[in-house]
């Protein structure tokens, strides 16, 4: 091939290091090294000079090292082989960077797993070119911003899924809050990643997180969703869930069939029926001073049954597990008399007395036989 007499850069703007295509060069041969750029040669394997912005020769009277490796008395001239790389030193401020696909996190509030993806951009300069050459381009025939991203990805991932996960904790906010701290977490972030990239020769001048996003397809994000728009619209009504759960509870009551008689009871018949129980009455207690329900009926006092225990309203006739007759009621017109041992009923008057036949000897009811004269009852 012939000897190359002019090298100059020919490579891409978003170029961070770029390789001249020959490496046949002369000590004739002029390199032309623009501002903000550097150029490092390198033989066999190893750096041997960096150049400067200007137009060079490759002389041995401009580069004494090249005596050494060429093997020419000082003044000769001769050609020979090596590697010119361009090393571009300018800021690059729109290097974008990504958490494709996203990274699983618990939301500490509501605990459940949802994918968040955060996004955004960082400014870079490499400031050590010989550090940066050997430690990172290696044998490359170039290198492009988004081989630096693609390179430190896994930095970048591990970075943000601690740094976010740190925040929701400390804060004990929701993965749907995050962005309110986007500014501090891109602070964190760019303190973390910039020691890691001084090691490769390259500066990071600045670091920007521009949105933190959860999946808006995902089950458990659209669920999350839901609750807080339903949990925003009971703050604006002015009652809180369980207030509302019990005002569903009220409402099922209501359409059952007969509990319109009795709504207030059918609420908690249904509330013991899910067990919750003594906490649904307290939840109850605070439905009733925030609504009026008129025209309702007390609840009904419940007594056991003195046969087998189970536990019955009072005004009801029989027991409905072993049909044993409740209460005390009037053995000709049926009412309930108001207590045990009424003698005369308070509607109709009938003695409530119950008597043997034959001897008059008041016994009780269940009887057989006279315990007086024996009679057949």
């Amino acid at each position: 091939m012939a000897i190359v007499e002019v090298v100059k850069y020919n490579g891409k703007p978003n170029m961070m290091a770029w390789k001249y295509p020959s490496e046949e060069l002369g000590t004739w041969t002029q390199v032309i090294v623009n501002e903000t750029q550097e150029v490092v040669f390198v033989k066999e394997g190893k750096i041997f000079d960096i150049l400067g912005p200007g137009r060079h020769t490759l002389s041995t009277e401009n580069i004494p090292l090249l005596s050494k490796i060429i093997n020419l008395p000082f003044g000769g001239k001769s050609p020979f082989k090596a590697e010119i790389w361009y090393i571009n030193k300018i800021f690059a401020l729109d290097v974008k960077w990504g958490t494709a696909p996203a990274i699983q996190l618990q939301d500490p509030k509501y605990k459940v797993f949802v994918p968040v993806s955060a996004f955004g951009q960082f400014g870079i300069r490499v400031n050590d070119s010989k550090k940066f050459l050997t430690k990172l381009v290696g044998t490359l025939p170039n290198f492009e911003h988004d081989v630096l991203v693609k390179y430190f990805r896994g930095l970048l991932v591990s970075n943000v899924k601690n740094i976010i996960s740190g925040y929701l904790v400390k804060k004990n906010i929701s993965i749907l809050e995050i962005n309110a701290y986007i500014s501090d977490i891109g602070e964190e972030l760019e303190q973390k990643i910039k020691p890691e990239l001084e090691k490769y020769g390259i500066e990071l001048v600045n670091f920007y997180v521009t949105s933190i996003e959860a999946s808006e397809d995902d089950n458990a994000v659209i669920k999350l969703k839901e609750a807080l728009s339903k949990r925003a619209e009971m703050d604006i009504v002015g009652y809180d869930y369980n207030t509302a759960r019990s005002f569903d509870t009220l409402e099922s009551a209501a359409k059952n069939e007969g509990a319109s008689s009795n709504l207030m009871n059918a609420g908690i018949g249904l509330g013991m029926g899910i067990g919750v129980g003594g906490q649904f009455g307290n939840q109850m207690s605070s439905v009733s001073s925030k609504i009026d329900i008129t025209n309702s009926k007390k609840f009904k006092e419940k007594i056991n049954c003195s046969n087998c225990g189970n536990e019955v309203e009072e005004n009801q006739k029989f027991c409905p597990e072993c049909g044993e007759k409740i209460g005390n009621f009037c053995k000709k017109c049926g009412t309930k008399l108001a207590k045990k041992g009424q003698k005369f009923c308070p509607e109709c008057g009938a003695s409530q007395i119950f008597s043997c036949p034959k001897c008059k000897k008041e016994i009780d009811e269940k009887s057989k036989y006279c315990p007086e004269c024996g009679e057949k009852l």
